[in-house]
């Protein structure tokens, strides 16, 4: 077998696993990667077996309430790329429909924590990513193929820093 098919029949081991852990153990164990992350600075928590994972902190549409969800995300130049998936449940997730209801939402990659506006791609957008998005984690596809739901590409764009003016400051 050559290295390129044993990477690829690796992929495929990855994204069964992963899928299995999201299904089984996953929603218990989010509170606990949710603490970690944000005690540790993203050293506990940021680096996974099937890739990088960011804290996304949406507003409940109905409550009113922060609601934070560790999710897989691809780098995209500045921005970061995630994927609605909900473990291919019929479903969409919660975060989802809550971005949906309000597009500005926070991130923490690691220790950077920053505001963020949402944005859902839709057709050439989503499009040309997707392959992308299976490139970087086979899982996404494998969950695509569970259920008959469209799954959401959403594209998070940080938004600029207010520039501190301290007096003197020409800018």
């Amino acid at each position: 077998m050559g290295d390129r098919q044993q990477e690829l029949k690796m992929g495929d081991v990855l994204a069964t696993i992963t899928v299995w852990f999201d299904r089984v153990v996953g929603r218990p164990s989010y509170r606990v990667h949710c603490f970690l992350y944000r005690w540790t600075g993203g050293v506990i928590g940021h680096r996974t077996m099937a890739g990088p994972i960011l804290l996304l902190t949406t507003v409940g549409r109905r409550t009113g309430q922060q609601r934070t969800h560790p999710l897989l995300y691809m780098p995209d130049g500045s921005n970061f790329v995630v994927v609605g998936s909900n473990g291919g449940r019929p479903q969409p997730p919660a975060w989802i429909l809550n971005l949906l209801a309000t597009p500005t939402v926070e991130v923490q990659v690691g220790r950077r924590k920053f505001r963020a506006d949402a944005h859902v791609l839709t057709g050439d957008a989503k499009a040309d990513m997707w392959p992308r998005l299976i490139g970087h984690y086979k899982g996404w596809g494998s969950y695509q193929e569970l259920t008959d739901r469209e799954l959401k590409v959403v594209l998070l764009v940080p938004r600029p820093e207010p520039r501190l003016v301290t007096r003197g400051d020409p800018g």
